[in-house]
């Protein structure tokens, strides 16, 4: 493994969920699977096929899928209503399984998709949340790009789906959730960002048509899910009471983004309720919202048996037939499960649901998979036909692994003289901890079979020679080998401690009760360092965040890297990173809290906002007033950036119509409308120079403080580019802000506003004040 590490080509800079574990475990299954791939219309060998309407590819797809619903009967139409969907062989389409995972490569999660002698392992990248970290737009569709490819490849040797119910979007909105590590974080903007960028990325077909499908992908999981199992309250039961305020200007953008930026192709409910309605039953939520405001082209499918859920956990309903039938009314069109199969035909013959609200479910459905090429005929043929086994697993696809993983990992501590180390100086390495050679651990969740794994100690030992040991059995670390930890440290140049965890302790179904680093990790690390004869360097694991005080405190640990769960290539990346042959620039995505928070902070509490009387302190950087270890955008580099203002407004005006109240009585605020907000935009000009002496990338946040009204965020982020400076060298950095978009804020009643009067626009250390006025 060494040598391949040492030979693996340097590139160039680059400018996932499923809750459906809930009653059943999969693991990776290897299959002798056929090899050719799933479809529809196959006239090759059936000519007959080629009369049906729903064959005709010169046809439109509303017309095609019109034609195969009405050859449809009931039984055949709620046979897709679920995600083993039934074959009609009279009509020549097949068997289907909708529930393939995507999250960070193609995974073996959900019964679409299989490793095989053929296809043995897909590239797996960094859990989303370091991908997140590196707060690059299009590394996030470059890894859609390769996953989408992989899974493509996959499918037309009959081992995976089309369908892939990818990304996870929610918000990380409380430290503890053990599903935190599939998204992208706490802020809104970034979750946006990462939404529509993946979603493009895995979705757009390189034929430019905007109505075809390379796979599809799923957004999940809406809305306001962010528990899972904590102090006995679970996903299945609990009841998210959010303000609309809330919904509207934390819980909603990412979703909301996935449809319109990212023209995503379904949208997943969520198991909870939502101020007392089953996310899956609600048709405010779903048609309303989804399909009526956003307007999805595509499928909306439940988590898996959330419709079960509703009915036999929540006694939603009284009967199995009114769940199906609300389920249905409110813009359900796929039961991941089995509930509406055994129960739609009970629910139409009984008068709860009309067969034309089947129609529309399937015609949904059959509609996505139209956009897909499902039913085009033999797809070898098509756009995708060629790819095959030699397509996964490139060269190309993993040196773009390690290089997500080098660009998001996080330096949060570095004194002055320790990293990076010098390879030539260094030349025995202590490398201790429960994570310092795993393998799996690096992958997280909804993974993968990867093409290969490298460990941080063999990445290490690539680059100098090391002296390995665990220091705790696992990562509760019930007791810890100190004695032979400290020998170790002692002996070696520097030191490299591997700790954090894995999911046996923060997973679907496992949220935590406290964030400080378990059993005995503390007490190993604090006496390694004592004992090291030189520089420590503590690497955190995870992906969630800790109170390492004591760590971030302690003079002798003297750089502190956080790199989540990196993927395959973890190992690789890390030790480019210490060695300096990366200069990091990852920027945590989410806050860091001290212990205390999660003493006076109930899980279960939604609310965003501070509430003084109470004490409660608020939560993410955009609401909370308390302390934090870490903040969000932390990160530090081995160089330094200087920034400075090139342009920027001092006063921007909002027109208003003739009449407008607003004109004759001082209004803290206007609504952020169409007729006011028509072309109503500005350019920041930043210069940023490297005025250190390593070249490096450098995220430029653009933050905005709004003037304290309607309980607005005491800040927010607007924007975010990542940049690459050689040293010496300066970069231009533009951001067009849109007044009424990115500048609004959301009142007490959901509403989108413009604040009026001085709003504070800060860039690192650069602060700059914008008045906005009617």
């Amino acid at each position: 493994m060494a040598s391949l590490i040492n030979s693996a080509p340097k590139v160039t800079v680059f400018l996932f969920f499923l809750s459906c574990f809930s009653h059943f475990f999969l693991i990776p299954n290897w299959v002798s699977a056929q090899n050719s791939p799933v479809f529809a219309c196959d006239v090759d060998k059936n000519p007959a096929l080629g009369q049906f309407g729903f064959c005709n590819t010169s046809s439109e797809t509303a017309a095609r899928v019109a034609d195969l619903v009405k050859r449809l009967t009931l039984e055949e139409k709620i046979g897709w209503l679920v995600n083993g969907a039934a074959a009609v062989s009279r009509l020549g389409i097949p068997k289907y399984e909708w529930w393939s995972e995507a999250l960070h490569g193609v995974s073996y999660v959900g019964p679409g998709t299989h490793f095989s002698s053929v296809v043995p392992g897909a590239t797996s990248f960094p859990q989303v949340i370091l991908t997140a970290a590196t707060f690059n737009a299009s590394l996030f569709e470059a890894i859609g790009k390769v996953v989408s490819t992989e899974a493509r490849a996959m499918y037309n040797v009959g081992l995976a789906g089309l369908t892939y119910w990818s990304p996870n979007v929610n918000i990380f909105r409380d430290p503890r959730w053990g599903r935190g590590q599939e998204t992208p974080g706490e802020d809104p903007l970034l979750s946006s960002k990462y939404a529509s960028g993946y979603v493009r990325g895995l979705q757009q077909s390189d034929d430019g048509n905007p109505d075809r499908l390379k796979v599809a992908a799923c957004c999940k999981h809406y809305t306001a899910y962010d528990l899972d199992n904590w102090k006995g309250v679970d996903r299945f039961h609990f009841n998210a009471v959010v303000t609309k305020q809330d919904m509207d200007d934390t819980f909603q953008p990412p979703f909301k983004s996935c449809v319109i930026d990212g023209n995503v192709a379904s949208v997943m409910c969520s198991y909870n309720q939502v101020n007392g309605i089953p996310a899956c039953a609600d048709p405010d939520l779903l048609s309303g919202i989804v399909r009526g405001q956003w307007k999805l082209n595509g499928y909306i499918v439940s988590d898996c048996d959330s419709v079960d859920v509703f009915y036999n956990n929540q006694h939603y309903t009284k009967t199995p037939e009114e769940a199906a039938a609300k389920a249905i009314l409110a813009g359900l069109d796929l039961n991941c499960g089995n509930f509406l199969g055994q129960h739609t035909e009970a629910a139409v013959k009984g008068g709860l649901v009309d067969e034309s609200a089947v129609d529309n479910a399937v015609s949904n459905n059959f509609a996505t998979m139209m956009r897909l090429g499902f039913f085009d005929g033999n797809p070898t043929k098509a756009i995708y036909g060629k790819l095959g086994p030699k397509d996964v697993c490139t060269q190309e696809h993993q040196e773009l692994a390690r290089e997500a993983a080098r660009q998001g990992i996080v330096l949060l501590k570095n004194s002055k003289g320790s990293l990076p180390l010098s390879p030539t100086a260094i030349k025995t390495l202590a490398v201790i901890g429960p994570n310092a050679n795993v393998t799996k651990t690096m992958i997280g969740n909804y993974e993968g079979t990867p093409c290969k794994y490298t460990t941080p100690l063999q990445g290490l030992t690539a680059l100098a020679a090391t002296t390995y040991v665990p220091g705790c059995s696992n990562v509760a670390c019930g007791t810890a080998q100190i004695d032979e930890a400290k020998k170790a440290a002692a002996a070696a140049d520097a030191t490299v401690l591997v700790v954090g965890i894995d999911q046996s302790i923060e997973a679907e179904g496992r949220d935590r009760i406290d964030i400080r680093l378990p059993g005995q990790q503390p007490l190993l690390i604090t006496e390694v360092a004592k004992a090291s004869k030189g520089n420590v360097i503590l690497v955190i694991m995870s992906g969630g965040g800790f109170d390492i005080s004591f760590a971030k405190n302690d003079d002798k640990i003297t750089s502190i890297l956080w790199v989540g769960y990196p993927g395959e290539a973890g190992g690789a990346a890390i030790a480019d990173v210490i060695f300096g042959s990366y200069n990091p620039s990852g920027r945590l995505p989410m806050t860091w809290y001290p212990e205390s928070y999660v003493d006076k902070v109930p899980m279960t509490n939604m609310n965003m906002r501070p509430d003084p009387a109470s004490g409660y302190p608020g939560r993410t950087y955009r609401f909370y007033t308390g302390e934090t270890v870490y903040t969000f955008g932390d990160g530090l580099s081995y160089t330094k950036f200087n920034h400075h203002l090139v342009r920027a407004p001092k006063s921007v005006s909002i027109p208003l119509q003739e009449g407008h109240s607003c004109l004759s009585s001082k209004c803290k605020s206007v609504d952020a409308v169409d007729e006011s907000c028509k072309n109503l935009a500005f350019h920041i000009h930043l210069r940023v120079k490297n005025v250190g002496n390593i070249s490096g990338s450098h995220t430029v946040f653009l933050f905005s403080s709004p003037p304290s009204v309607h309980n607005s965020p005491q800040k927010h982020l607007l924007g975010f580019e990542k940049v690459f400076v050689t040293t010496k060298a300066e970069a231009l950095v533009r951001f067009n802000v849109d007044v009424c978009k990115d500048l609004s804020i959301v009142d007490e009643l959901g509403n989108r506003k413009v604040a009026m009067g001085n709003h504070v626009l800060q860039v690192g250390s650069l602060k700059h004040s914008l008045n906005v006025r009617i």
